[in-house]
């Protein structure tokens, strides 16, 4: 009886203990600003294509200085208004980086993502086009997601930062210069730096 009395409540004690770890939820992962990290564009037919690399290198008060590498050998290049552009083509559009011209500070740190966002500006087009429409501009705005960064596009007009900007410290492209778009009309549907 006393050993039967034990058992159950020792298998008790143990199921009670088992659900409790299983309702403490892990802690979350956060981005490491830290490191080479991948950088991937996600394209319209699912594709996990890695187009770069952006490297972190820690700074002063939690944050980090940046720099974006291009895996130049995945992008061809168009030559489009006088220009020479790096571009990923799709059948309906092509995705065109364009490196922010300006100096800025290259740092960055947890929901301070601002200035990598502006160093991953791209313009779109259609495969028939010849020129660069500034104006079909695309800003990935950043999130934190767990481990990674998930950039999602928004519409911007890059005929604003065609002349420097009068403030060099301020980035052109605030909330009220981006317009919300429709992520599935893009070829490039999402940025992810993991």
């Amino acid at each position: 009886m006393f050993y039967q009395h034990f058992t159950t409540r020792a298998l008790r004690t143990a199921v009670v203990t088992g659900l409790a770890a299983l309702a403490i939820p892990a802690p979350a992962l956060a981005f490491d600003f830290t490191g080479t990290k991948s950088l991937i564009a996600v394209t319209a037919d699912g594709q996990r294509k890695t187009v770069g690399a952006v490297q972190f290198v820690p700074a002063k008060a939690g944050q980090a200085t940046f720099k974006v590498v291009l895996q130049t050998e995945v992008f061809t290049d168009h030559f489009l208004s006088m220009r020479e552009f790096k571009c990923l083509a799709g059948a309906k559009e092509v995705s065109c980086y364009v490196p922010y011209p300006y100096p800025h500070p290259a740092t960055v740190g947890p929901g301070r993502l601002v200035w990598l966002e502006h160093s991953l500006l791209f313009l779109y087009k259609s495969p028939a086009e010849f020129g660069a429409r500034l104006t079909n501009g695309v800003y990935y705005e950043f999130r934190e997601q767990g481990a990674a960064l998930v950039g999602r596009p928004m519409a911007v007009d890059l005929n604003e930062i065609s002349a420097p900007p009068a403030d060099a410290s301020v980035p052109p492209y605030g909330p009220a210069q981006r317009q919300e778009m429709d992520a599935s009309t893009r070829w490039v549907r999402e940025l992810v730096i993991e």
